[in-house]
């Protein structure tokens, strides 16, 4: 099994490895964290020595999870994690980056632009509004990256995706107890088959933790005769 350490060299491998003929592209995306993403205050200066190893491939071995040609919305996308790292290292997949800030879908878009994915879609707005649910609803795969609670993650997820479509939320070491407290509301949201996954733990050092919920069915009420 293939570990990271810490070293610089060591962890351009493992994004080598990742991204393929696509790592030029990672690592320009890198350099635009590093310096117009903290200029904008998108990134924080002492995540810049951290960005490969706890932003870039942490999102991009999400791909693991996402089936070939699927579309993908990734919800308050903000820098563009995890969205832009999966659409990188994942050219098949359609992805459309959802942030409600100005300022940082701006620098989606510019970033877009710039380097020419073709595969990503940038729209401003929130997950809930109907007009982002009109533009970006019926993917199969929802994504998202330290949003918000569980359940009120799925609310505004879940209405973006098809049934049977999954949600993928990367969360922390707390993943599989915000899942036993929102049980309950998760299954009143339509979320089922609920649980953590892990992703890239055969390349990186700490893997990816991941939630996966399907939209399924929400129960018929039956009516009062």
């Amino acid at each position: 099994m293939f570990h990271v350490e810490h070293d610089e060299s060591d962890l351009l491998a493992v994004a080598h490895r990742v991204f393929g003929n696509r790592f030029d592209l990672a690592q320009r995306y890198h350099e635009s964290l590093s310096t117009d993403g903290v200029e904008r205050g998108l990134i924080g200066p002492r995540e810049v020595p951290r960005l490969w190893e706890r932003h870039i491939l942490n999102c991009a071995v999400l791909g693991e999870l996402i089936e070939e040609d699927e579309s993908v919305v990734d919800v308050g996308s903000g820098a563009g994690l995890p969205g832009i790292p999966l659409a990188i290292a994942r050219p098949d997949l359609r992805v459309t980056l959802v942030e409600p800030l100005l300022r940082r879908s701006v620098y989606l878009a510019e970033f877009v632009e710039t380097h020419e994915l073709g595969n990503v879609l940038v729209v401003r707005g929130r997950a809930e509004q109907p007009g982002v649910v009109q533009e970006a609803g019926g993917a199969d795969v929802v994504t998202s990256r330290a949003v918000a609670p569980l359940a009120k993650l799925a609310k505004w997820s879940l209405p973006l995706i098809h049934e049977g479509g999954r949600m993928l939320a990367l969360k922390g070491n707390s993943a599989a107890e915000e899942i036993d407290r929102d049980r309950d509301e998760l299954a009143k949201l339509g979320a089922g088959n609920l649980e953590v996954l892990e992703c890239g733990a055969d390349l990186l050092e700490v893997a990816t933790l991941v939630v996966k919920a399907e939209r399924i069915a929400k129960p018929q009420r039956r009516r009062k005769r």
